[in-house]
């Protein structure tokens, strides 16, 4: 069974990240910051709080639940697992926290009146159109127009070093990327509220995503 990194704390919470990995027959695992990569198959950045902006150069312009033990473990785990070559695959806060390991910004607070209008406080994803670039990975996966979910007030701005942006919503949002070198690749979206027990008839299957993520692991 494949072994996945998810650097999150013994206590926390990430349920439906480890229930969709189950069901594909891999096994997730909580590690800490010194956890080494090679006893791991790949690692999972899971959706979180937003990432500190301090590690991007700027000040606070609208960030929120900024957790700094949060971000030393992940970033920790990111940079092992990148200088080991194995696959890494962020998903929202994740795909935020790649750009910025790789020297990239974030918009902080997405403007109001586009498709990606979220309130913390509501149960419901949004689902909106995105577009992936032609020969792209994303594209082979899910085709060159295909809806998702959307859960998130933060993106992806000045692409971090070596990072090729795959995919892009309606309003211009980042929604998938990967890098030129290496295993690594993101997506804005959660495709694990996307398959499974959380399978929905209005978005494409999460399922897909994560079952190929897994074949570069294995």
């Amino acid at each position: 069974m494949l072994k996945i990194a998810i650097p999150v704390f013994p206590g926390d919470h990430y349920p439906n990240y480890f229930a969709a990995l189950d069901a594909l027959g891999a096994q997730g695992c909580k590690i800490a910051a010194d956890t080494p990569a090679d006893e791991y198959a790949g690692l999972l950045l899971p959706g979180g709080g937003d990432v500190d902006p301090a590690r991007y150069g700027q000040e606070n312009r609208g960030s929120g639940g900024i957790d700094p033990d949060l971000d030393a473990l992940q970033f920790a785990a990111c940079d092992h697992f990148v200088r080991a070559k194995k696959p890494v695959l962020g998903i929202c806060r994740g795909h935020q926290l790649v750009n910025v390991y790789f020297g990239g910004t974030l918009i902080q607070d997405l403007p109001s009146g586009g498709v990606h209008d979220w309130d913390p406080g509501e149960s419901a994803d949004k689902v909106h159109v995105s577009t992936a670039l032609p020969g792209t990975w994303i594209a082979a996966l899910y085709g060159e127009r295909y809806p998702t979910n959307s859960a998130h007030h933060q993106a992806v701005d000045r692409p971090g070093r070596g990072l090729v942006i795959d995919s892009y919503s309606e309003d211009g949002v980042v929604e998938a990327m990967h890098h030129e070198s290496l295993p690594v690749y993101a997506v804005q979206f959660h495709p694990e509220r996307m398959c499974f027990a959380h399978r929905r008839g209005d978005t494409v299957d999460g399922s897909v995503l994560l079952r190929w993520f897994l074949s570069l692991c294995g």
